[in-house]
């Protein structure tokens, strides 16, 4: 313990200087802009960045990209509240109050207990996450390419499970994700394979470009649709609730925050669900639940502080196991891995000083994010003025200097252009990216593992059969894609939940 504790107190430390607490506040600020403008989204503003972030350094472009995410959780409440417009997709739920409270004069006190509760929920999410850290990368340890391959396949059967929509749909993305890893020189013979003679894809399919295309490109046609709601533009009053709805909010935000962490180290487990299901804990626990809906400020409180403590526990499967489980932790693992850094039970051990630095700037990211979004928010409401075709042209702009400055190769913006039309195609037939992305990411990891446990084996498939964590962990997998073809089955179910506008 006490170990694990000067490994804490180092990580924070290093997560304060100067260097690093400049990008923890660059990041937030990205953050909260792009979750206040809805359509862009954290997963396309992080992959734009990334090629920017190439000469910092490791720690300071790990804490600014995850400065990004986080900041993002907090931005969309902003147009959840004011415009009933959920930012990003996690922020739904604090529509159903939120906007309420807003249109009664109380948007001020809406956002100043969605601030507190973030901050709290976010502080207690990291705390949680560095006791679980060493523990779950230890066991990890003891993972060898028999198991490693077994839990990559629980992950890709997370990923596809938790995404919604069609089951199908979300395995035909998968697998397209897995051959898109394999372009390129064969690991093993260094022969190329499926490159179609071009030299542009012998060191594989350009991760960044792929991500630009499908979140940048594809958000931004898709954008080009919507037209932007107007925001309630009243005087807002004081950010600091009530005592009454202090009181009331308290454990709203305690128990959000347990729902949100506990769901959130599901790989693949979308943010809005944890959300979902705060919310609905707080109003069967609530003696009157028929304020919710109308302007419950408990609403408000334990919608924030679940999404936020997902955010936190969602690092916890990428740090410990090297499993991403969202799109924004997919491009997240790709800064790791361009920066010479693969997440999983090694990043403890071969790279400590990095990895407890990350940790620790988003102890220090959250403190910045509030202290950004608590005084300032009447300032953030002026960037819903901002017209929207001029923040088309910068991204597009963004997204092709990004690209390019990569290895400088106009084949990379070719490949860019191309996921991005085709990003757009499948967001329209609501199929999945996530899966394609996840796929492709760890695409080289499952090959790798495959390759060493047959060679292990002398070619014997069945050694995936006779290790016993292999077999638990893909009869585990078995199991979660029955459930969820069972489910698929069955007759939908229509969820009320109430009026946002989905048209920004």
């Amino acid at each position: 313990m006490d170990s694990a504790f000067s490994f804490w107190m180092a990580g924070i430390a290093e997560a304060m200087q100067p260097t690093n607490l400049l990008f923890a506040i660059i990041g937030c600020t990205i953050g909260t802009l792009v979750g206040v403008l809805p359509g862009l989204g954290p997963a396309a503003a992080m992959a734009i960045l990334i090629p920017f972030t190439y000469d910092l350094g490791p720690v300071p472009a790990i804490v600014m990209l995850s400065s990004i995410y986080f900041g993002t959780q907090y931005g969309g409440t902003i147009t959840s509240v004011l415009v009933n417009v959920p930012g990003e997709s996690t922020s739904v739920v604090t529509c159903l109050d939120g906007h309420p409270m807003a249109k009664s004069g109380r948007a001020g006190a809406a956002l100043g207990i969605a601030a507190i509760g973030s901050l709290f929920a976010g502080i207690a999410g990291t705390l949680i996450l560095m006791v679980l850290a060493l523990p779950l990368s230890s066991l990890a340890l003891r993972f060898g390419p028999v198991e490693t391959f077994a839990l990559l396949i629980v992950g890709l059967t997370l990923v596809m499970s938790f995404r919604g929509g069609s089951l199908i749909a979300a395995m035909a993305m998968t697998i397209v994700g897995l051959m898109l890893a394999l372009i390129g020189l064969d690991p093993v013979q260094g022969a190329p394979r499926y490159t179609f003679g071009n030299s542009s894809l012998f060191d594989g399919v350009e991760l960044v470009a792929v991500i630009m295309g499908l979140f940048g490109v594809a958000e931004l046609l898709l954008s080009l649709e919507e037209r932007q709601a107007k925001p309630i533009t009243s005087e807002l009053t004081s950010l600091f609730p009530r005592k009454e709805e202090r009181k009331d909010a308290a454990a709203a935000i305690v128990r959000g925050t347990g729902v949100g962490f506990a769901l959130g180290l599901i790989p693949g487990m979308a943010g809005i669900v944890p959300t979902f299901m705060a919310y609905a804990l707080e109003r069967r626990l609530s003696r009157h639940p028929e304020r919710f809906g109308k302007g419950a400020i408990e609403g408000v409180a334990t919608a924030e502080a679940a999404n936020n403590a997902h955010a936190q526990a969602s690092m916890v499967p990428l740090l410990t196991l090297g499993i991403p489980g969202t799109a924004t932790l997919a491009v997240l693992m790709g800064a790791f891995m361009i920066n010479g850094i693969t997440p999983g039970p090694f990043l403890f051990m071969d790279h400590p000083e990095t990895v407890w630095a990350v940790i620790g700037s988003f102890i220090v990211g959250n403190v910045v994010l509030f202290v950004l979004n608590f005084p300032l928010v009447r300032i953030w409401v002026q960037v819903l003025r901002i017209p929207p075709n001029y923040l088309r042209v910068a991204i597009l702009v963004f997204c092709m200097l990004g690209t390019y400055t990569l290895r400088q190769n106009i084949f990379d913006v070719m490949i860019m252009i191309a996921f991005g039309v085709l990003g757009y195609v499948f967001k329209k037939v609501n199929w999945p990216t996530v899966p394609l992305v996840i796929a492709l990411i760890l695409g080289p990891m499952l090959e790798r593992s495959l390759r060493q446990s047959l060679e292990l084996s002398d070619g014997a498939f069945s050694v995936f059969l006779t290790t016993p964590i292999a077999a638990g962990l893909l009869a585990f997998s078995g199991v979660i894609l029955i459930v969820s073809i069972v489910a698929t089955a069955r007759p939908a179910k229509n969820i009320p939940t109430t009026q946002p506008s989905s048209n920004p």
